[in-house]
C-alpha cells in the first residue's frame, strides 16, 4: 500500500448535492476526517456498494480545507458480519468516535482497538459488552484520561480488594464508607486495572465506570444506537 493510501472505515454518511455523499471516516493515522465522495449516489457508481459502515477500506483523499475530497477507495475485505445486538453495539462505537475523536489526530493505537472491537463483535461468540468495555477503556486512554486504578489518589496507598472507594472523575479513587453510584469495591477497581471482566456483575460495574468517565466528553445528547437497544 502506497504512502498516500490510508486504512479507514465509514462512520456515518449523508447526502451531499444530488449525486454525492458527505462521509465521516475513521482514518487510521488521521482520526475523524470528513470527505466528499463525488458521484457516489449515482446508480452505477462503483463506490456506492462499498462506502458502508464496517467495511474495511483503503482510501486516498486530497484537499486543504476541513472537508476533503475522496480520490480513490477500495474495499480490502468483505463487510464484517454484524447483526442484532452486535450491530447496534458497533453503531454505538461509531457514535463514540464521531463525538470524541478529533480530526487530524494520531489514532493508530485507537484504530487497532476499533478493528479488534469490530472483529470480536463479528464473531458473536460472547456478549458484546466485553468488546465495548475494552474499547471504551482504550478510548479513555486516547483522550488522556490517566486514572490510577492501583492506588488511592489521596494517600497513594495500594487499592485493597476488601475496601470501598469513592470515584472522583479526573482524579481517581479514594477510600470511603459511603455506598452509592460513585462507589466501587476494591476488587472491582482491580478488575478494571487488569481489564478482567470475569462475570456479568463485573461487566455491569465496568459499564457504570466508563459511562461516568466518558460523560464529560460525549455530552448530553442521547445516543441513537442506545435507542435501537431499547426498541428491538
Amino acid at each position: 500500500m502506497g504512502s498516500n493510501w490510508q486504512r479507514a472505515f465509514v462512520l456515518h454518511s449523508r447526502p451531499y448535492s444530488e449525486t454525492s455523499l458527505l462521509i465521516d471516516f475513521f482514518v487510521e493515522t488521521k482520526g475523524r476526517v470528513t470527505i466528499i465522495a463525488k458521484g457516489a449516489r449515482r446508480k452505477r457508481s462503483a463506490q456506492k456498494g462499498i462506502l458502508q459502515p464496517f467495511t474495511p477500506l483503503i482510501i486516498q483523499y486530497s484537499g486543504n480545507s476541513h472537508i476533503k475530497t475522496l480520490k480513490h477507495v477500495e474495499a480490502i475485505s468483505l463487510t464484517l458480519p454484524l447483526s442484532r445486538y452486535y450491530l447496534y453495539s458497533a453503531f454505538y462505537v461509531n457514535e463514540l468516535i464521531q463525538r470524541v475523536v478529533m480530526a487530524e489526530s494520531d489514532t493508530i493505537q485507537l484504530f487497532r482497538a476499533y478493528l479488534d472491537c469490530l472483529q470480536h463483535l463479528a464473531c458473536q461468540h460472547h456478549s458484546p459488552e466485553y468488546a465495548l468495555r475494552h474499547f471504551e477503556l482504550c478510548l479513555l486512554e486516547y483522550l488522556g484520561y490517566q486514572i490510577d486504578f492501583e492506588h488511592c489518589y489521596a494517600t497513594g496507598d495500594a487499592i485493597i480488594s476488601s475496601m470501598t472507594y469513592q470515584f472522583h472523575p479526573e482524579k481517581g479513587f479514594i477510600a470511603s464508607v459511603l455506598n452509592n453510584s460513585n462507589t466501587f469495591k476494591g476488587q472491582e477497581i482491580q478488575a478494571l486495572a487488569k481489564r478482567h471482566f470475569a462475570n456479568i456483575p463485573i461487566l455491569n460495574m465496568a459499564k457504570r465506570f466508563t459511562r461516568m468517565a466518558l460523560k464529560p466528553y460525549v455530552g448530553s445528547q442521547p445516543f441513537k444506537s442506545r435507542e435501537l437497544f431499547r426498541t428491538k
